[in-house]
């Protein structure tokens, strides 16, 4: 059932409430479940059969530079629901960022695409139909219920704890509720896992923006979150919940959830959850430490970075400084052993094309805030700048370089949340990859470690 009533802090209540090109999901036919059910074991015959022949086949080298170097380049894991090229950018599914504006369906009046649509190919590598997208977020909110327990531990977090900190301990108490964990310990079927885990991975996202609000309404706001609507797609029930119930945020928080879901899984988030997911700890366990991993400064807040920075440039140079005062400031950034915030990426070697659909919104929505007149300076000469100093490998912008302005001009301005967010978009990715983890059946991870002086020996071993 869909919520009735408000929310009050320290007052819990229950949250009631194809073409070659483009494969169309039969929504009038089968249910998501049912889609994946039937996809499934081909998808095991395959790679099967694909290993059958293969398994021994070297697909690259490691260097003792990539073991000491955070196993950059490394080819190691298996995820099906993302590629990123450094050329390209990410593809999701085989279908880039604008393909994705293009096809997937978006609300009515609506221009950007749904979140429900990009989980739907996601984890069935087809377009859906809008009804399919229609009876997801109905799904979602027919799910959107927190824990009695989780709510009065929400409301009883002291102010000073960090919103992932809350977002992480959320998610974790929410393993109360894990079918996976329930079945397995009646002994269900391997072949059943990804079955209980599709479960899980529903419930979880369906109540992740819930959660996100009752923290956010607590630590910012009078900790009053308003009523899940069924007939609301997912990301209007979230903007609505976090008290921005407005047709352009919406709009925005729909393009954010959709290009931060996944890259790769190969990033630290990912990486983590399907990790931990391996060892078959539930998706509420897996998910949460891959919220833990989102939280580093290295990681999922580096938008916060660049935010900051953009405002101290803002403040010393003022808003009309000249392309020459700005390439100045850039080269005493540099200079000083800092980095620019917001530019380079560990495989991208191009525009990062979550940057570009961010500034084409910022174009549309806000094309006069100070603070995106700013981003749209630096795009212009940051690039030659960090070529000519040498030392960074990508000099373009990446998508840190433009959410937090697009969040701040509509009046988020809590950079602290802005993890959290990434976060609810994050589990859109993970989550879909964990249900094709367990479908291929695939092991605990457990890669072979080495000391120096292993890797001395071995370094002269194969010298001789």
């Amino acid at each position: 059932m869909a919520l009735r009533s408000l929310f009050t802090k320290f007052s819990p209540l229950q949250f009631k409430q194809c073409t070659p090109a483009i494969c169309q999901g039969a929504a009038n036919l089968h249910t998501l479940k049912e889609e994946l059910a039937e996809l499934i074991p081909a998808k095991q015959k395959e790679v099967k059969e694909f290993r059958q022949k293969h398994d021994n086949t070297k697909i690259g080298e490691v260097t003792v530079g990539m073991a000491y170097g955070g196993m950059r380049g490394i080819k190691g894991l298996v995820t099906e629901t993302s590629l990123l090229d450094p050329n390209e950018g990410i593809r999701f599914r085989g279908y880039s960022i604008p393909e994705c504006q293009k096809l997937l369906p978006k609300a009515k009046g609506g221009e950007e695409p749904l979140p429900e649509g990009i989980f739907y190919l996601l984890l069935t590598g087809k377009i859906p139909s809008e009804e399919m997208v229609k009876s997801i977020s109905k799904d979602w909110a027919e799910r959107a219920d927190l824990p009695q327990h989780v709510v009065q531990m929400l409301n009883n977090f002291p102010s000073n704890l960090h919103p992932m900190s809350q977002f992480s301990a959320g998610i974790t108490a929410m393993q109360s509720e894990s079918k996976f964990a329930q079945a397995y310990s009646e002994g269900v079927a391997k072949s059943k896992y990804w079955e209980y885990v599709y479960e899980d991975a529903m419930d979880l996202i369906a109540k992740l923006p819930t959660l996100a609000s009752i923290i956010y309404r607590n630590l910012y706001r009078d900790g009053k979150v308003t009523a899940i609507d069924p007939n609301r797609d997912w990301s209007a029930n979230f903007s609505a919940m976090l008290g921005f119930d407005d047709k352009d945020v919406t709009e925005l928080l729909r393009l954010y959830l959709t290009i931060h879901t996944d890259h790769e899984g190969g990033n630290v988030s990912a990486h983590t959850c399907h990790l931990v997911a391996s060892a078959l700890s539930d998706p509420y366990l897996a998910f949460a430490a891959g919220m833990n991993g989102l939280a580093g400064p290295l990681h999922g807040l580096a938008n916060q970075e660049v935010l900051v920075w953009l405002t101290r440039l803002l403040n010393e140079m003022g808003s009309e400084m000249t392309n020459e005062q700005m390439v100045e400031y850039l080269w005493k950034t540099l200079n000083s052993g800092q980095v620019v915030p917001g530019y380079g990426h560990a495989v991208l070697r191009r525009t990062d094309p979550r940057y570009i659909c961010q500034r084409e919104f910022a174009l549309k929505h806000l094309p006069d805030f100070p603070l995106f007149k700013i981003v749209s300076q630096l795009y212009e000469v940051a690039p030659d700048v960090l070529t000519e100093h040498g030392k960074t490998k990508n000099p373009w912008p990446n998508v840190d370089a433009h959410s937090g302005v697009l969040l701040q001009y509509y009046g988020m301005t809590e950079m602290s949340f802005y993890t959290v967010l990434f976060g609810v978009s994050r589990a859109l990715g993970v989550l879909s990859s964990l249900v094709w983890d367990r479908a291929l059946g695939l092991p605990i991870e457990r890669p072979k470690s080495m000391t120096t002086e292993a890797l001395k020996n071995l370094v002269e071993t194969q010298k001789s």
